[in-house]
């Protein structure tokens, strides 16, 4: 096996872990480093959004094996999501001429969805106290304005992921937090996945259609995540959620400003 093929393996692998053992960082680690590979941004963050789509299915199996998923949710998250990818990917596909700019569009995006990523990992306790404290106050949105809500945060989440692949994780379950905050949180994260997997299939796609995806590299991030989701979903818990939190948050800050600026 070439040197590059086993770095994706053991790329697939380390970030397959920490997915499995925290549950973030599957695209705001992988498509940095497919960038490191040399991989072009646009190629980048579509074969990553099929690669979420891959892994993430598992999780909704199980998910919906323990009825942590609430349809309801998932399916205005949707309502927003998709048009929202379909409108961001038609925006790229006018950049298809000039690919320059369409990679420069991507790169910029990808460095400011990195840094609002690694905030609302380093600040996601705050914000978790904050949901919870406006449960027990007088703002409780219901009904109507909530699944409008619900929906707008679909679209923003469908805008991002479309240009970057990341933000369906860290951002999506925050936003869930906070717009149900009486939900356990088990029904919240499985919530989120089960609406990550349409948004990054739909995405990947996409991107496929335009020529930004790389078959051959995607499969080997498959081999070396597989196993590693496995092992990091066994190791949940072992390593103190404060002291990874902040190291995930710093090492996102870091990649995000060398990508924007």
């Amino acid at each position: 096996m070439e040197f590059v093929n086993f770095g994706l393996v053991v790329a697939g692998l380390v970030v397959g872990f920490i997915v499995g053992m925290t549950g973030v960082g599957g695209g705001s680690l992988m498509t940095p480093i497919l960038l490191w590979f040399g991989v072009n941004p646009a190629t980048a963050v579509g074969t990553d959004l099929l690669y979420a789509a891959i892994t993430k299915s598992s999780g909704v199996l199980v998910h919906k094996k323990n009825n942590n998923i609430d349809w309801s949710i998932t399916g205005w998250l949707t309502l927003g999501s998709v048009p929202a990818v379909l409108m961001t990917l038609w925006f790229l596909s006018t950049l298809q001429t000039s690919p320059d700019a369409m990679n420069a569009v991507i790169k910029q995006a990808l460095g400011f969805v990195l840094f609002a990523t690694a905030l609302a990992i380093f600040f996601k306790k705050r914000l978790l106290d904050f949901a919870h404290k406006r449960a027990g106050g007088n703002y409780n949105p219901s009904g109507p304005r909530l699944n409008g809500l619900t929906v707008l945060t679909g679209l923003v989440l469908g805008t991002m992921v479309a240009l970057t692949s990341i933000g369906a994780g860290a951002l999506g379950t925050v936003a869930l937090f906070i717009l149900y905050p009486m939900l356990p949180t088990r029904r919240l994260v499985g919530t989120e996945i089960a609406h990550a997997v349409p948004l990054t299939l739909v995405a990947g796609l996409g991107h496929a259609s335009m020529g930004n995806m790389d078959w051959h590299v995607l499969g080997y991030l498959l081999v070396g995540s597989l196993p590693g989701i496995y092992l990091g979903s066994h190791l949940t818990g072992r390593i103190s959620d404060e002291m990874l939190r902040p190291c995930l948050a710093t090492m996102l800050a870091l990649i995000g400003y060398k990508l924007a600026f």
